[in-house]
Formats: C-alpha cells, structure tokens, sequence
C-alpha cells in the first residue's frame, strides 16, 4: 500500500490555548434581545442558548471526549487528494458482518459512539454473537477530523464511491451500509452504484420525499408525512435552504462565534431543537442527548473549524441533483432495510419507501426516537441494525 493508501493511525490532541480561545469567545458573545414569542418560530430561544453557554463555558470538559474518542481505533487515510478520518471497531466474535454507518448534520461520529459496543459485542449487550458487526464509522469529508475539500465535487455519489474504496482498502470482499439524514443521501448513492461487496443497505430517512414533495397521499399515513414535510419546508428550513444555496456566507458566523456555531446547529428541526433545550433548561434528556453528549458534538465542529465546509454539503448535494435534473434515477436492487422512527421530520409511510426501493425487504416502526436516532435511542437502533441486516447473513 503507497504512502497515499495507507491507513495511518490517528490521535486527537487539541493545545490547551484552543480551549482557552473557546471560553473567551462564548464570553465575548453580543445576544440578541430576547425573542418575542413564546415557542421557537422565531428561532433558537434565548434562555437555552444562554445555559448552554454559561455550561459551555464553566462546565463542559472537553477533554472527556477527547479520551474517548482516543479511546477507540481511529485512522486517516487519503481517498480522491482528500484524508478521511474514521472509526474502525473489529468485533471480537468469528463472521462478524461488517457494516459502514454514515452520520449526517449537525452531527458527527459523536452521535455513533454509543452504538458502538452493543453493535461490535452482541453478547455483552444482551445480542447473540451472531449480531455481531464490525464497525466503520468515518467523517464525511469536511466534517471534523476528515479534511476539509479544497475542490468542488464531494457530492454524495463522490462520496459513496470514496466509501466502497475505504472498505476495500479494509480488506472487506463483502458489507452493508447505513445512514440518516445526510447519510442517507450517501448510503443511498451507495445503494444505486451497488460497488462490489455491498451486500444491502439501510437508511432512517427518505431524503426522497423532502426534496421531491411527494403529491397529496390516500391513506392516513401518506397524508400525515405530507403535512408534516409541508410544515418542515415552510417553518423550519432555513438552515437548509442557506447550506445549499450560500454556505459560505454563514461560514464567517460559524468560524467566528462558537455561540452562532451552537445556536445553528441546535436550530434543525422541531422535535430535536426541543430535546436539546430540554437538557440545557431543567428537563430530563432524551436517550443519550445530554448536555456534555451535545456538547461533544458541537465542540468538535468548532475545534476543527468545520462549520462553513460542513455546510458546503448541502451545496454540492444541491449541485449534483441540479446537475441529473431530469434524469431516470438508477434502482437500488441490493436489499434494502428502512426504519421510520416517530419523531423524525416525518414518518415515512411504507407505499413511499416501496416507490423509493422497489428491493425493500425490512420495513418498521419504531417506537419511539427522532432525527438523531442513534444518539437518542442507542439500544432500539442496534435492535433494528440486527433486525435489518440478520436475512443478509
């Protein structure tokens, strides 16, 4: 393997003067008057984003995650010019199944971490060793510890094809593929290239039906995803619109101010935002949101200095489906797994994912957890990893 291919071992170590700036800058933050409504159509609340500062700031230890996250095997290797940093879990039992899960945003491998142990040792998290998972988490490019594109062109099918190769270069002949949110797009894409040894996929969100705006339903489920993709679009998707149209722009904010970094990234969509204030207002924390776990997440974004190439993804996702405009979509004809969890953007109704993949073979619904399915219900997601992929075995 050349020195470009090789698979280099990889170790956080942030100088104390990081953290340092870190605190002054939360300090020096300027707020906004309060917001004049009483619920968040106004946006991010000013009460929760001012607890999560002063935690942020007198708190929160960093250096926790860090030693977590050193924890674990982490490497870097370069794919396409670019280095891309992941997570790599052998599982200690025989015919383990590899499987590659792909995070989304504002998230990171943070919101994966606690998958990790019940996913690579089914028998010490109340599994068989017949679940048994080795696991890759990687960075998305421009996300955290992956390096940030200086070219155009990291859309999601660049990205999916950086993937296959990744599993290759880990000596894997045969795997499965997750993904949400933006993973979603990449395991998708993953999906439809169907790269040698991508065994089937599963996703937790159908990324179809909120660009596409699927017609008015006949069923009661059909309807209720309609109008609750309506609701989305029309009051929750600036962040959206502003990542895929000029993600530069917010950039300066998000380089700039780890409070607008912060407040950006919680403003995602209604059932979230709400978890998320929750744990910074006196509420009880949904699953593993918790305010250091949230925390974790966001301080990586900042430390890395991620903010403006995280939101370039949604540019260039927005670029490739302009550019295939028109375009008879390649069928995914891998196996296919969905889980809808109740809380999510919408709940994907089962007619909309058999019209997305034709190949669907597993189909449920959770009962409960949202957007960030992993992060706030780690053990209903293993059971449906296990679920989804144990035909494939």
């Amino acid at each position: 393997m050349s020195s470009e291919t090789e698979l280099r071992p990889f170790r956080i170590d942030v100088p104390d003067e990081a953290i340092a700036d870190l605190r002054r800058r939360i300090a020096a933050v300027r707020w906004p008057t309060r917001e004049l409504v009483a619920d968040r159509s106004q946006g991010v609340q000013r009460a929760a984003i001012q607890e999560l500062a002063r935690y942020w700031a007198a708190e929160y230890d960093w250096r926790a995650c860090e030693a977590r996250l050193n924890a674990l095997p982490q490497f870097t290797t370069q794919i396409d010019g670019a280095d891309i940093h992941f997570i790599h879990v052998r599982s200690p039992h025989a015919d383990a199944l590899p499987l590659i899960i792909t995070h989304g945003w504002p998230g990171s491998v943070i919101e994966l971490l606690e998958i990790i142990g019940p996913l690579t040792d089914p028998t010490a998290h109340g599994g068989t060793a017949g679940d048994a998972f080795d696991l890759v988490l990687p960075s998305l490019p421009g996300y955290a510890f992956s390096a940030q594109p200086s070219e155009v062109g990291w859309d999601p099918g660049h990205i999916a094809q950086a993937w296959a190769e990744l599993m290759r270069r880990l000596g894997y002949t045969r795997y499965v593929a997750q993904g949400g949110d933006q993973g979603a797009g990449v395991t998708d894409a993953m999906g439809r290239q169907a790269p040698e040894g991508l065994a089937g996929i599963h996703l937790n969100f159908l990324r179809d039906a909120v660009a596409g705006m699927p017609p008015a339903g006949s069923s009661d489920a059909e309807r209720a995803a309609l109008e609750a993709i309506t609701t989305f679009r029309t009051g929750g998707f600036g962040y959206f619109l502003e990542q895929a149209t000029r993600p530069q722009t917010i950039g300066y904010a998000l380089l700039d101010s780890p409070v607008a970094l912060a407040a950006w990234m919680l403003d995602h969509d209604t059932d979230s935002y709400y978890k998320i204030a929750r744990a910074f207002t006196g509420g009880r924390p949904a699953g593993g949101l918790t305010r250091d776990h949230i925390l974790d997440n966001i301080t990586v974004y900042w430390l890395t200095g991620t903010g403006a190439s995280a939101a370039r993804s949604y540019w260039e996702g927005a670029r490739a489906a302009a550019l295939t405009a028109g375009q008879a979509a390649v069928e995914v004809k891998v196996p296919v797994g969905f889980t809808t969890f109740p809380d999510e953007i919408f709940r994907a109704p089962r007619s909309w994912v058999e019209k997305s993949y034709p190949s669907l073979g597993y189909y449920h619904e959770a009962a409960k957890g949202g957007h960030f399915a992993a992060w706030e219900e780690p053990g209903l997601f293993t059971t449906e990893m296990r679920a989804a992929f144990r035909p494939l075995r």
